[in-house]
């Protein structure tokens, strides 16, 4: 098994920008991308998830891990339009102009697709599929006005590859690759990229909480390095994406994998 890098400081690739993140109060990819961008300079950043009173204790954790006063919160559900308006409007206000979007909401779950109801299909959909189209969506005009601005979406390797229980989550991802390639086309002749991360298993409390530990260890088992990502190692690529590094890259998915071909 291959040992965990060192975790690798900024370098200010987002000094300056504005950051809105989705579904970024847990343990997972969403607040290791909210802190990392906080790490890399980001001016303001606003955090968004259902839980209120883990909203709060993210974005202490991040002013106090980084020194960035303007952090800031607000309670969304991606499956309601409204509030997601709410939360474009707030964060537009809050952060004075949104320039990075990260839509980092998604629901998985296991279920064979002979067993699946029309609720749990629908409910892994709404979240992870259209949620990133509504919120997409809400940003897209506020983003055309300034002619700039970032978009960068969380899919998954089951977005190209097949597993047994994941017929839900992996057409809802594979629909999150698909929406960030057209969205990307309408959006360039304004100056605004979009792209996607796509990664095969990055460990986090609640992917342990809520998998079963041998399955676990069985993907792990395939990556090449033998060991599942950290979740920073996939924020990282957001950061990549969400920077002007990628200035020339936009409709592409990037797989954030070591598995073997």
């Amino acid at each position: 098994m291959s040992s965990i890098p060192n975790y690798v400081p900024g370098h200010g690739l987002l000094r300056g920008k504005s950051v809105l993140i989705t579904a970024a109060a847990g343990a997972g990819i969403g607040y290791s991308a909210a802190l990392r961008a906080a790490e890399e300079g980001c001016r303001a950043l606003m955090i968004s998830d259902i839980h209120e009173g883990r909203l709060q204790e993210a974005a202490l954790r991040i002013r106090e891990a980084t020194g960035l006063d303007q952090v800031f919160t607000r309670e969304c559900n991606v499956t309601q339009e409204e509030q997601v308006q709410a939360l474009v409007a707030a964060a537009e206000r809050d952060l004075v102009g949104v320039d990075v979007l990260i839509n980092n909401a998604g629901l998985g779950g296991s279920r064979l697709l002979v067993e699946m109801s029309d609720e749990e299909w629908n409910r892994v959909l709404d979240v992870t599929l259209t949620g990133t189209m509504r919120m997409t969506r809400a940003m897209l005009p506020k983003m055309i006005e300034r002619q700039r601005g970032v978009i960068v979406n969380n899919a998954s390797v089951l977005g190209w590859r097949a597993q047994k229980e994941q017929s839900h989550y992996a057409a809802a991802k594979a629909g999150v690759m698909a929406l960030t390639r057209c969205a990307a086309v309408e959006a360039a002749e304004h100056g605004i990229r979009i792209n996607a991360v796509s990664p095969s298993i990055a460990l986090h409390d609640f992917l342990k909480k809520s998998a079963p530990k041998e399955l676990l260890d069985q993907l792990a088992s395939r990556e090449a390095f033998g060991r599942a990502a950290e979740v920073w190692e996939v924020a990282n690529v957001m950061m990549f994406l969400a920077s002007d590094y990628s200035s020339y890259m936009t409709g592409e998915v990037l797989s954030v994998s070591s598995q073997r071909a």
